[in-house]
């Protein structure tokens, strides 16, 4: 698998990546549950072909060819997830040559290193394929990887939890990253952040594992949500090439707004509603821009996301790359789902918002194949009762709306009480 690659010739780099393998058995329980398509998991896809990695050796570059091998979907699949099924000595996966970041390529260079974080994406990973398997009848490997999403979470409990956060990582010779032990990176915000979008930990440590995201990570006076704090400087811990960029830019402890997306998520996730839109309004390249002294300090487009913002004098608050980050994808998600509450499972709906306390009412509009569902959400206060939802005037019953493609128009009408 290449880590990134340059259309359209297709030449890239082939890495020890450890989280590559597992995006495309996400992107595709997503895909199957969304839309119900399950027809796309008999497709048959081909592979790509090249040397494997020397020993010691970190990527290469090159033009892979095409290999005669051709399997489905599912079986491609089964496959990256059982590369993505790695052991280290705490029982977390393996970190490789870097995870989500990338530029964390040292801490398991010798193979040995492990990822908290990788260890909580997995766990989703994990679990949602374990759906799309039994939709497929596969229900021998649905159990297989329900069984090892459970010992998993056992492992992240026991040996991912630092006493107020959640670790990031362990080198190669068991040092913990993202420990209050380290005098740099001592926490970092994903591992907080997936811990609950995950579902993997209990309710209490995940409060307290975002309680100190907000305390230590998000900059209000900046408008901004670090990755990381303190940067990478000074001390002895060689994470790798993150190391190299100057404290307080890019994932050196700067703004990494795909990683600030997710923190945005996961406070929605607890139903912290003013958090979750506190932190959706600071990432907004609008708010960075609403005055001509915020223009002079962010100086970059404030129509789209910048793939990191600097959180180091003099440039506190200024864009980075824009035009360039997967953030935009999961800002949308962000609000539509995760604020907004629109949720799409096939031919069933649920809108189950999380919205700031002053809302009264919102209106969404949403086409599904040749019908339109016009949707009216009103915030009632908290001890109204449970949620209720009317389609076409009728009182549904629980929280889903059976979705009807008859080219008419549909009114539904929602009475959400305040969390």
């Amino acid at each position: 698998m290449q880590h990134w690659w340059h259309p359209p010739l297709d030449r890239g780099v082939r890495t020890q990546c450890s989280d590559d393998y597992l995006w495309l058995v996400l992107a595709t329980s997503r895909y199957v549950r969304v839309t119900g398509d399950t027809g796309v998991l008999d497709e048959s896809v081909g592979y790509i072909s090249g040397r494997p990695l020397n020993p010691g050796e970190e990527s290469y570059y090159d033009l892979p060819g095409r290999s005669s091998l051709q399997e489905t979907l599912y079986q491609h699949c089964v496959r990256a997830l059982e590369h993505g099924m790695t052991r280290g000595a705490h029982g977390l996966p393996l970190i490789g040559s870097g995870d989500w970041n990338d530029g964390m390529n040292r801490v398991g260079e010798q193979g040995q290193g492990e990822s908290v974080w990788l260890g909580f994406f997995l766990y989703d990973v994990l679990l949602q394929f374990a759906q799309t398997a039994r939709v497929h009848n596969d229900t021998v490997y649905a159990d297989r990887c329900e069984e090892r999403a459970s010992t998993l979470r056992d492992n992240l409990e026991k040996h991912g939890w630092d006493g107020a956060w959640y670790r990031r990582a362990y080198f190669d010779d068991g040092t913990p990253l993202g420990s209050v032990a380290n005098d740099e990176c001592r926490i970092d915000s994903i591992a907080q952040s997936w811990s609950v979008l995950s579902g993997a930990t209990s309710d209490q440590r995940r409060q307290q594992a975002m309680t100190s995201l907000d305390q230590h990570l998000v900059r209000r006076e900046s408008k901004l949500i670090q990755l990381l704090d303190p940067p990478f400087d000074r001390s002895a811990l060689d994470p790798g090439y993150i190391k190299g960029y100057v404290p307080g830019v890019r994932e050196n402890g700067g703004q990494y707004t795909h990683a600030a997306v997710w923190a945005a998520m996961a406070f929605a996730a607890l139903g912290d509603s003013a958090l979750a839109w506190e932190l959706t309004r600071m990432i907004n390249p609008v708010s960075h821009s609403d005055s001509a002294a915020g223009i002079e300090t962010y100086k970059i487009e404030p129509y789209v996301l910048a793939a990191d913002v600097y959180a180091v004098a003099p440039h506190v608050g200024r864009g980075g790359w824009s035009w360039y980050t997967g953030s935009a994808g999961w800002m949308y998600r962000l609000i539509v789902e995760s604020l907004l509450g629109f949720h799409l499972e096939g031919e069933r709906l649920r809108i189950r918002p999380v919205l700031p306390a002053d809302w009264t009412i919102f209106e969404l509009r949403y086409r599904f194949r040749e019908t339109d569902y016009h949707a009216t959400v009103w915030q009632t206060a908290a001890d109204t009762g449970l949620q209720q939802i009317a389609v076409d005037g009728v009182i549904q019953e629980g929280d889903e709306i059976a979705l009807i493609d008859d080219g008419r128009d549909h009114m539904i009408e929602i009475h959400h009480r305040r969390s």
